[in-house]
Formats: C-alpha cells, structure tokens, sequence
C-alpha cells in the first residue's frame, strides 16, 4: 500500500556522505495539528510496513483509543529504501530517469529518522512531537527520535519489542533471509528485470521471518501437528502439515507486495541500529534519553528477548517497562491489541501535555524506574 501524501526534500545527505536529490517520502496524517503546533503523535512502522496506519494499527486508531485524531495529529511515513512510496530501490532516479535499482545505497535508521524529522519541521510545521510510538523497526526509530530530537522536541517515546542495537543473533537472521534472495537466479546482483524479479528467494526469505515473528507455543497451538487434507503436497512429499501450507501462502503472497531489492535495503537498514553508534557506547547513549520512556516486551517475543528490553529499562534512567504475557512472538505487538492498548493509552494520558505556548520543557514525573508485568 503506498497510498497518502507525498512531500519532496530536494536534497538529503546520508550518513554515508552521499547525497540523493528530489527525494520523496510518503506519509499519512489523522486529525489536526493544533495553533500551538505541539499534538503531534507520530507512529513509525515496522520492517515490511507502510504509512496506512489505519491497516495495521487501526483497531487503535479513533476517538478514545491511543491514535485519537481528535485530540491528535497522527502522522505515519514510510521507511527509506522500502517500495511503498518514500525513496528506494524501485524510486525513479532524477538523474539518470530510470530506477534506482542497485545502485539505491545503504542507509541507516538515523537516516530515516532525520529525512523524517524534515518532513515533521519543513513540511508539516510541528514545533513540538507529543510522543512518538513503534514496536521492532519503529521501536528502534522511536528511540532514534528521543535521541536526534532532544526533550525539546520529542516530548515522550513508546518503544515495543527491540534492543539498544542489533545483537548478532538478528544480523544473523536477516542475513540468511538475504541469502535465500541471493540465491535465486533471478537476482543478478540486484540489476534485475523488474518484470522477473527473484520472486522464488523472497518467499523463501518471508517465510523464514514468519517463523522468527511467532513463537513455539503459538506454532503449536495454532497448527499443532495438523494434516491438510485433500491437497497435493508437491515435491514428492506424503504428507502435507498446516504449518507448511500456511508459510507457503505467506512467502507467495509477499512476493506480490514487496520488492526483493527493497527487502535487502530495509533489512540492511534495520542492521545498523546501535543507540551506541558514535555516542560512546550503549550506556552512555541510553542515559541521553530523558524523556518519560515506555518499554513494552513479549514475553514470547524470541526475535528480540525480554533481556534487551530490561537492558533499555536499566539504561533509560526515565523509563517503565511492561511485559505482555503472550503466545504470539515477536508480532505480539502487533496481535495483542488488546493488551498494549491500555498501557500505552496511561501513560499517554501521564505524559503528553501540549496547547500550552509558553511550555519549553518536558512534562510529567521523569527519573521514575518502574517495572510491572501484565
């Protein structure tokens, strides 16, 4: 979905040095950014995800839920590199009139973030972020937005289901999802044919994800060992389980709304998070964030463990830390709704105060250290 708005920055430096030109970056808005231009909630999605908040997220979106576009301006843009709107791989190059392509470069989660915040101060005019709200991907920009931003910008941040950086275990896993898109013969080092893209190693990268999205417990109680029953399995197998013929239909179906090329670019992308990153470290970063910080796990979560969310917790000296007991994995924060909702709502209600012209600091208890389980 690359629906919504589009704005073009004229030119962007990356990290990297290198500049891209007439940059376009989609984005969605719910609601009315107010005279004092400080209700601003802005919502960053996950890897694969897209501006549309409302398909996502959107249970949670209206009068009296988190995303309330009544109280609210809820802005949502798309990630750098993806394929649904903002810069990418399969963007039109200004300089050349052809895709990016391969020659798309690497870009990091700071980048993202910092194209965003163009978008935010030159485009939208928001003098001032209420909060800013993401679980994996999007927690790793919510604490890119506290530490780029600053308490004078972004006044409080929800961070869901993500570590300080990328431990290796990650890495690992993404590189693999890669290497199965390497592999097909379709890639060709990236200059591929956009009409015969390597479609057969991005299903097989999708369904790798998928089984590190959920968890052991939710594998077995949602399938178990349960046989499909009237349906060739194909390659010369017997039998034929639901587990494989639900991560089959995922990894077809992905290959139909993501592109191979972008798939290795956000996944690159996501590999360069680390708060640390030329800030002397993780702990020296992790104590630059001082705005009232909500940190939500997984109990299940086996893609980014308990453990790196208690290290962000015992870093952020104005964190509280919630676990969410479910079955769901990694993708609980997406599932369990129902259980994320209330938290986050609180502690919306205890920290984001705007409409006030006079207001120059952050508001509501700060240094508080708390930890509570659901």
């Amino acid at each position: 979905d690359d629906s919504g708005s589009t704005y073009v920055v004229p030119t962007f430096t990356l990290e990297s040095g290198k500049t891209l030109k007439q940059v376009p970056v989609k984005y969605k808005t719910f609601g009315k950014l107010n005279s004092t231009k400080d209700n601003c909630m802005i919502v960053c999605h996950a890897l694969t995800g897209n501006a549309s908040l409302d398909s996502w997220w959107g249970s949670m979106l209206g009068a009296g839920h988190l995303f309330d576009h009544t109280k609210f301006f809820v802005v949502c843009a798309n990630v750098l590199g993806s394929c649904y709107g903002t810069c990418g791989p399969t963007t039109i190059n200004p300089e050349t009139g052809r895709r990016y392509g391969a020659a798309f470069p690497d870009v990091t989660v700071r980048d993202n973030v910092s194209l965003h915040m163009k978008l935010m101060k030159e485009h939208l005019g928001v003098k001032r972020v209420a909060c800013v709200i993401g679980g994996s991907l999007g927690g790793m920009q919510t604490l890119e937005w506290a530490l780029l931003g600053g308490p004078e910008y972004v006044q409080s941040i929800i961070a869901m289901a993500c570590g300080p950086n990328l431990h290796p275990w990650q890495l690992g896993l993404s590189e693999v999802q890669r290497q199965a898109i390497y592999a097909d013969p379709n890639w060709n080092g990236g200059h591929y044919d956009p009409k015969f893209p390597p479609e057969k190693g991005l299903n097989v990268a999708r369904q790798i994800a998928m089984i590190s999205y959920r968890s052991h417990g939710g594998y077995g109680e949602k399938f178990g060992r349960k046989e499909v029953a009237g349906e060739q399995a194909g390659h010369g197998q017997d039998r034929h389980f639901e587990v494989e013929k639900y991560l089959r239909y995922q990894g077809k179906s992905f290959t139909g709304r993501f592109d191979p090329l972008s798939y290795v670019k956000v996944t690159r992308m996501m590999d360069t998070h680390d708060v640390g990153r030329n800030r002397g470290g993780t702990e020296a970063a992790l104590k630059l964030i001082t705005q009232p910080t909500m940190i939500i796990s997984i109990s299940s979560d086996a893609l980014y463990p308990v453990a790196e969310q208690q290290e962000l917790h015992e870093g952020i000296s104005s964190s509280e830390w919630h676990i969410a007991k479910s079955d769901s994995g990694h993708d609980g924060f997406l599932l369990d709704q129902d259980q994320i909702e209330p938290l986050c709502l609180d502690f919306v209600k205890r920290h984001c105060k705007f409409g006030d012209p006079a207001r120059t600091k952050t508001t509501g208890p700060a240094g508080v250290h708390m930890s509570s389980k659901l």
